[in-house]
């Protein structure tokens, strides 16, 4: 699989077709797979609920675009943002097991993401 101009401009046609304004690529190699790894086109307005994994940390790298991970406490209050732009020499992050999170988009926006543990098996909650 090539990650070309072409291939990301597909990523936003599905998106933009899909009501929640986002798709998703599995990337691992079957449904076995002891991690999670996947590209996440995310159009602006799209909405992730808040949440966190307690088990695994979660990284978080942009091919493109421009969005923030927004960072929560434990009381549902902002504690942070992490601002991402490759444009501006701001690549990804590391958010830590157990942070409350989502992330606001700002343009369309590609982002690789992997995380330990099975998929639904790795203890993701929403908040």
């Amino acid at each position: 699989m090539e990650f070309s101009k072409g291939f990301i401009n597909r990523l936003f046609e599905e998106a933009a077709a899909n009501p929640r304004l986002r798709t998703n690529v599995d990337m691992r190699n079957s449904c076995a797979d002891a991690s999670q790894r996947m590209l996440n086109a995310l159009l602006p307005g799209t909405k992730v609920d808040i949440h966190r994994h307690p088990m695994s940390s979660e990284s978080v790298i942009c091919l493109c675009g421009r969005l923030d991970e927004v960072l929560y406490g434990d009381n549902g209050n902002e504690i942070g943002r992490i601002h991402i732009s490759p444009a501006d020499g701001l690549y990804g992050c590391q958010i830590p097991a157990g942070v409350w999170h989502t992330v606001e988009v700002f343009e369309p926006s590609v982002i690789f993401e992997a995380k330990d543990g099975r998929y639904g098996e790795d203890g993701s909650e929403r908040l």
